[in-house]
């Protein structure tokens, strides 16, 4: 037994050792996108998160019509039902599964390092909303002034993005 785990400790070793590689290789290539500038000016979008956001995304222009179309896909957009008297608000539950996972990451990094991410959420919550549908709403916010910076070549301002809480201290980590 004592050969058995040494050899599948070797295994896990090469597998780490291989997913590490890959990792520097996804961030390597992102980093000769002619984009890779105003991807990784957004607050919690590195180069591997950021290459994952570009991948879903593509670098098509016309791929997306709108920014309204891009949240649809990524499943940040939420779905409206209205029949009769009776109205309905609900999530996306047909997305694509990898853009969301990467946008959840994206949106806490982004309500915990930043003011204005901080101060939108923190609004969402006092509104309310519990912490996924806070996070959603602040990964489609981003995800909409991402589709508007990879449009017109602006890096991410985020006295812009966020005006209302441009002027707040940074948040600290607890």
């Amino acid at each position: 037994m004592a050969a058995q785990a040494l050899r599948l400790l070797a295994t896990r070793d090469t597998e780490c050792a291989s997913v590490e590689q890959l990792g520097q290789a996804a961030a390597e290539a992102f980093r000769q996108r002619p984009d890779y500038a105003v991807v990784t000016s957004f607050p919690g979008l590195g180069d591997l998160t950021g290459a994952r956001v570009f991948a879903e995304i593509g670098d098509d222009r016309v791929r997306f019509a709108d920014a309204r179309s891009l949240k649809a896909f990524a499943g940040s957009s939420p779905v409206t039902k209205a029949s009769g008297n009776s109205e309905s608000v609900t999530f996306r539950r047909v997305k694509n599964d990898r853009l969301a996972a990467v946008g959840w990451i994206w949106a806490f990094v982004a309500s915990t390092k930043t003011p204005g991410g901080a101060g939108h959420y923190r609004r969402r919550r006092d509104r309310s909303d519990r912490h996924a549908a806070a996070l959603r709403h602040l990964f489609n916010r981003l995800l909409g002034q991402l589709y508007f910076c990879l449009q017109i070549g602006q890096l991410f301002d985020e006295e812009r993005a966020f005006p209302n809480f441009a002027d707040q201290p940074q948040p600290t980590a607890a």
